[in-house]
């Protein structure tokens, strides 16, 4: 009895000691663990600060970067306009002085024109200086409207059978053939008839010597460069001053009327101009006319050649459709070659004698 009750004394202490060692362990270990735990939660605290320190310098360099950029952009894009507008500040001041230049060149002009405008009037005094000018200026209007050396629609200082020279000479088609201008300048008794300095007396007697003038010059026209069979029925007087034409037709009408019966055509240099534009769009329509038989003509060839064509192709097109459905019936043979062979290779040698039998019927 007493070994027995000693053996459990000896389990009990035992068991103690036992749970004695294990409450030790467990408490190192938890000791241990919340070691290790609180390192742990150290180090990640330690690591998130970094990490969130790293990316808040990183948001912070990259807005700082945006910033940076942005305000280049804006400088950038501020001095261009700046540079926009002093470049158009100084192009409009530039403008400006050569706008200036030009005025000051132009009032220069001005007063050479005026100068020469009085040597123009002491050089046009002289009946031969005048004949010249109005020469020059028929000349000059030929060349505008033909062309230089067109001696196939005008000429100038023509000679004709009655040994009489025209300033010029347009060759215009018929019905109205050669027409002789000759450029005439009734500018005496022109002046002192619209001079009004002068007294009611001196303006009415060279108003009628003004009358007489141009009488006299469409007389002239009429009797030199009016010839038959070898002019048209009609000539032209070229008035070099605008002013002088237009004092006639408003003032002196029976002038026209007069050269109208003469056959003698009045022309300023805006109305002749207009009348050598009639006639160049005729000498052209001719032209046009003329050609028109051997376009036709090239076009009813042309016409024929189409006509070949079209045959022919109709003829190669019935030929690649028979070609196309010869190949379409190859295809189709070709097909079932295929095939046949497909299922020869693919049946069994067993079966052989049975498809010979086959092919046999």
């Amino acid at each position: 009895m007493i070994e027995y009750l000693i053996l459990i004394g000896i389990v009990i202490i035992i068991i103690l000691c036992i749970i004695a060692v294990v409450k030790n362990v467990n408490e190192a270990s938890i000791t241990e663990r919340l070691g290790k735990l609180e390192t742990t939660t150290i180090k990640e605290i330690s690591t998130f600060k970094i990490d969130m320190m790293k990316n808040m310098n990183e948001d912070f360099d990259r807005m700082n970067e945006m910033l940076e950029y942005r305000l280049t952009m804006m400088n950038e894009r501020v001095n261009e306009r700046l540079d926009e507008n002093f470049a158009k500040t100084n192009r409009t001041f530039t403008n400006i002085l050569e706008r200036l230049s030009k005025i000051d060149e132009a009032q220069k002009k001005i007063d050479n024109l005026s100068t020469d405008i009085v040597s123009l009037q002491s050089i046009l005094t002289d009946k031969k200086t005048r004949g010249i000018f109005g020469e020059v200026n028929l000349n000059h209007i030929l060349i505008n409207i033909f062309g230089e050396n067109n001696n196939r629609i005008y000429q100038t200082q023509v000679k004709f059978p009655n040994n009489t020279i025209a300033d010029a000479v347009i060759y215009a088609p018929k019905p109205l053939g050669t027409i002789a201008i000759d450029s005439k300048f009734p500018l005496e008794n022109y002046r002192i008839m619209v001079d009004r300095t002068k007294t009611k007396t001196e303006r009415e007697l060279a108003e009628k010597q003004f009358k007489l003038d141009v009488k006299k010059h469409i007389d002239a026209i009429s009797s030199k460069y009016i010839i038959p069979n070898v002019t048209s029925t009609q000539a032209i007087m070229f008035l070099p001053a605008e002013a002088i034409f237009a004092e006639i037709n408003a003032y002196h009408t029976e002038l026209i009327e007069y050269a109208n019966k003469r056959r003698v055509w009045l022309t300023s240099p805006t109305t002749l101009m207009s009348t050598l534009t009639v006639i160049q769009v005729l000498l052209k329509n001719m032209e046009r006319d003329k050609y028109s038989s051997i376009i036709h003509e090239e076009l009813n060839k042309l016409g024929l050649e189409f006509t070949r064509y079209k045959e022919r192709w109709n003829k190669l097109s019935r030929s690649i459709e028979a070609v196309n459905k010869d190949v379409e019936n190859i295809n189709i043979t070709t097909d079932k070659i295929t095939k046949r062979f497909e299922s020869i290779s693919s049946v069994d040698i067993k079966n052989r004698e049975y498809l010979e039998g086959e092919n046999y019927e």
